[in-house]
């Protein structure tokens, strides 16, 4: 991690000035069959649309809070940077009905109505391809963000110390934990630490993205050590030989 990061949208930019053709997030669906590797500047790309789509299209302003009802997938971890890079506040698994604008996968579409702003659903089929049928009152994000802009420049600087990410509460927390931009890439740095990360590390996660650990391991962590992660949705599917067929194949040196 780069001494000079204060925000996670600066770990993503010093991996673009590093090294922008090294994989960083790859991703496998154990029930679609899906695998989809993404580079730091693919990764990029996706982030500066999405993060144009934020703040133009939806009229996102600096702590907003943005409801995540999706998975551990590659779609989520570009919408969490994506939130970071313009200041909203990025609320996974968050109550749509409290939110100012909500962000739904297929699964979450009734609960993800009571949202009274902005609502975007993702298909989260193979390719990022758009639904067959866009869901009633929701704009469908594979159809939205293809037109955005490659490049993203926020209309202010986003504060380090403002919020940045409300983690789920819990019976100790039941409000949830709130941590800003400078927050997040301080405990990134020590999930990595923690993890055994370093420059090179590849991480392979199956853990879902409703906590601090499954963030971590599922993007932050790698990112913020200069590794990358092999994201897997459905792991509990695979047989213990095919694990160890990938964990070879992909070059693993870590397991969360």
């Amino acid at each position: 991690m780069t001494s000079t990061a204060r925000t996670p949208a600066d770990l993503l930019r010093s991996a673009l000035a590093t090294d922008p053709a090294r994989p960083l997030v790859t991703f496998y669906d154990d029930a679609t069959g899906e695998r989809v590797e993404l580079s730091v500047a693919t990764f990029g790309n996706w982030v500066a649309k999405t993060a144009n789509l934020i703040q133009d299209e939806l009229g996102a302003q600096p702590g907003d809070r943005v409801a995540l009802l999706l998975p551990a997938h590659w779609q989520t971890a570009v919408w969490l940077l994506a939130c970071f890079s313009t200041g909203v506040v990025a609320v996974p698994g968050g109550d749509p009905a409290g939110a100012d604008f909500v962000v739904s996968g297929p699964d979450t579409l009734e609960a993800a109505l009571a949202c009274p702003g902005e609502r975007m659903a993702l298909a989260l089929r193979p390719l990022g391809a758009r639904f067959p049928q866009p869901p009633a009152g929701f704009a469908d994000y594979a159809v939205e963000v293809p037109t955005q802009g490659d490049r993203f420049a926020p209309y202010a600087p986003v504060d380090p110390g403002a919020p940045a990410l409300e983690l789920p509460g819990g019976e100790e927390l039941p409000g949830g934990e709130e941590l800003t931009g400078a927050g997040v890439v301080e405990r990134a740095a020590a999930s990595a630490e923690s993890l055994g990360l370093t420059a090179g590390s590849r991480l392979l996660s199956g853990r879902s993205y409703g906590d601090w650990d499954g963030l971590a391991a599922g993007l932050l962590a790698p990112l913020a050590s200069g590794g990358s992660v092999v994201l897997c949705r459905h792991l509990d599917r695979l047989a213990t030989a095919d694990l160890d067929k990938r964990r070879e194949s992909e070059r693993v040196t870590h397991m969360a």
